[in-house]
């Protein structure tokens, strides 16, 4: 007898070899038609998968997450099927699954139009409806070659000829179309029900720009239609707070050719950037930490002891002076281990925080290059605490709690917290990983902190936490991070007198809160769709007046606000051209000022201002000291 192990711990038998279908209807019908694919262990397979020993198995339905796995696995199949359809010439390469939905990559002697892309999603629901069997077969290597090579299939063919000689390989049909896939698909293409193409975009074969430009076809599907709805809603949500869009038409920054992924700040995205970086110099001397700053350009052989050319060669910027060959710095940590090895430091000295405001440059590829929120050329907090072992809890401890309250500030108190653990490949004695693992665990706790942990996931020279920003529309930014290195102190020989006179390596704790300046930005930017927060907006009031006869009194009010707060001026724009009020607060409005103020007559006469709050909220007729306590209060509030 053949037993099967449910996931409730109850078993099943069977006189001999079983499909998973067979399993499924053993249990119930329900469960039988709902059935998409089966787990045993940790490999899924096809509902027509054949059990011959004694397994644990779990059966996969639209409930699980590998279910929705198998569906967009499948209607990437879909999708080619259709083009074939109905573009008979068109040459199938590869369809994976990627975040939210899929994608395939076609070869075809034309773009293929948005018309186009409408035909096909429609030919898809017609072959979905049909509901035909999808059905898997196995053939030699050798003999799959030839079989693509005679539909055509040129590229198939290649993506075969590249597997060892002696490996099978399997494909799926599905109708009048076959495919190369290892699997697990749904049992039938009625299964797939909830879909939606999105996009064209150009990606190169094998990811070469030296090979042919193809073309992807993006897609998403779901379980369900409100899910697919959620999404695209989501997802229209997101166009109205893109950044690169918002960045334009509230006159912040842009892009240009001329200097791909680097970003040209205009005077409004200056004031905002340098609002981002005074608050985190705030936190840094508030926080005991020492700024410094260290040369953009190192020479190649300390990025060769640490151990970067090695591993980032290919994303450096590099030069040559006077025969020694030098690189833009990726990252800040090399130059803060040489600040800290000038002098001798005692244990007394210890933790010692060092921050900067380092400006890096990376050699991102062109086609990951995304606003301002992916570039070459980004501005970290960045910071390194030189320590003890017996200092690392403490400073993890204290490092989230400033973390937290950073978050909170700028408006974000849902976040995820993510422990990454040693890696197979790793240095340092397991002792001392023990030791770096639980303190980070450990000052979480204190925190107050639920986390999951990221098994095998830390850098080879230590662990660390990952702090995951939860935006307004359910969007995940990892930004800030801190890691425990017990590598470099070692490759570049720093070094520390501890208490009984041994000179030791201090740990060195790499961290970072908001991470990249510029990404940063882009995700404050999303968040509020551009309606920044009163402490942080560029402008935070404009006064307008509606005849030139109040124009020196709008003067005079600006004045008095820009002196309110000496320590923190306020930014005050006036609008004095002789345009209409109500095209003067349109405008004004659509630049999502926090507030705007109007002066007429009567408020010349009283000494009051008639206020504006964004949203357009009308807030009466107040006097300027009133209004001066009511901005005054979001500000210190950072509202």
């Amino acid at each position: 007898m053949l037993n099967i192990t449910l996931p409730d711990g109850s078993q099943r038998q069977f006189p001999g070899p079983v499909t998973v279908a067979e399993v499924a209807a053993s249990i119930g019908a329900g469960l039988a038609k709902a059935a998409l694919a089966g787990k045993i262990g940790d490999k899924v397979v096809d509902t027509s998968y054949q059990i011959t020993q004694d397994s644990p198995l779990a059966i996969i339905t639209a409930k699980d997450a590998d279910g929705l796995e198998v569906i967009r696995h499948s209607t990437a199949h879909l999708l080619a099927y259709a083009v074939k359809a109905l573009f008979p010439e068109a040459q199938v390469t590869i369809g994976p699954v990627i975040d939210n939905g899929f994608y395939y990559d076609f070869s075809y002697k034309r773009p293929f139009t948005p018309e186009d892309l409408a035909s096909i999603e429609k030919k898809m629901s017609e072959l979905a409806n049909k509901d035909e069997p999808i059905v898997r077969r196995v053939l030699p290597r050798d003999e799959a070659v030839a079989y693509f090579k005679g539909l055509g299939e040129n590229y198939k063919a290649e993506l075969i000829a590249s597997i060892p000689s002696n490996e099978d390989v399997s494909l799926y049909r599905e109708g009048d179309f076959e495919d190369l896939c290892r699997g697990p698909h749904v049992p039938s293409t009625g299964k797939l029900k909830h879909f939606k193409l999105m996009k064209v975009a150009g990606a190169y074969w094998r990811g070469d720009h030296h090979n042919e430009m193809l073309q992807r076809i993006y897609g998403t599907a779901w379980t369900s239609k409100d899910e697919l709805q959620q999404y695209l809603t989501r997802l229209e949500e997101a166009e109205k707070r893109d950044h690169r869009k918002l960045g334009r038409e509230l006159d912040l920054f842009h892009m240009d050719e001329h200097a791909p992924g680097l970003v040209f700040w205009h005077p409004k995205g200056w004031t905002l950037w340098q609002e981002v970086e005074q608050y985190m110099r705030t936190v840094y001397r508030q926080n005991g930490y020492q700024e410094v700053k260290g040369p953009q350009i190192l020479e190649k052989t300390l990025w060769e002891k640490t151990g970067h050319w090695d591993k980032y060669r290919d994303n450096m910027f590099v030069t040559e002076s006077e025969k020694r060959d030098y690189a833009l710095k990726p990252m800040n940590c090399p130059g803060h281990i040489l600040i800290f090895k000038q002098g001798i430091k005692s244990y007394r000295d210890l933790p010692l925080r060092y921050g900067e405001f380092g400006q890096c440059h990376r050699n991102e590829p062109s086609g990951g290059l995304h606003g301002i929120m992916r570039v070459r050329g980004f501005t970290q907090d960045d910071g390194h605490i030189f320590c003890t072992e017996n200092q690392i809890l403490p400073e993890c401890d204290t490092f989230t709690k400033v973390l937290k309250q950073v978050y909170a500030d700028f408006g974000f108190t849902n976040i995820l917290y993510k422990v990454s653990t040693r890696p197979a490949a790793r240095i340092g004695s397991d002792e001392l990983w023990d030791k770096a693992e639980q303190a980070l665990m450990d000052s979480l706790r204190h925190s107050g902190c639920e986390f999951v942990i990221s098994e095998g996931d830390g850098a080879f020279y230590g662990p660390k936490i990952e702090y995951t920003l939860k935006d307004a529309i359910g969007r995940e930014w990892q930004c800030g991070t801190i890691q425990v290195d017990f590598n470099l102190s070692e490759r570049l020989d720093a070094e520390y007198v501890a208490e009984d006179g041994v000179r030791k390596r201090p740990v060195i704790l790499h961290r970072a809160i908001v991470g990249s300046l510029e990404r940063f930005i882009g995700i404050l930017i999303e968040e509020h769709a551009g309606a920044l927060p009163t402490w942080l907006a560029p402008v935070q009031v404009a006064v307008l007046n509606i005849t030139d006869d109040q124009a020196d009194y709008c003067r005079e009010v600006a004045a008095r606000l820009q002196k309110a707060l000496p320590q923190h001026p306020l930014r005050v724009a006036t609008d004095l051209r002789n345009e209409k009020i109500t095209y003067k607060i349109r405008e004004h409005s659509m630049q999502k000022l926090p507030f705007i103020l109007v002066a007429g007559d009567k408020e010349r006469a009283a000494g009051t201002v008639a206020v504006r709050a964004r949203g357009n909220k009308d807030l009466g007729v107040m006097s300027v000291d009133a209004f001066i306590e009511l901005i005054t209060q979001a500000v210190v509030a950072k509202q």
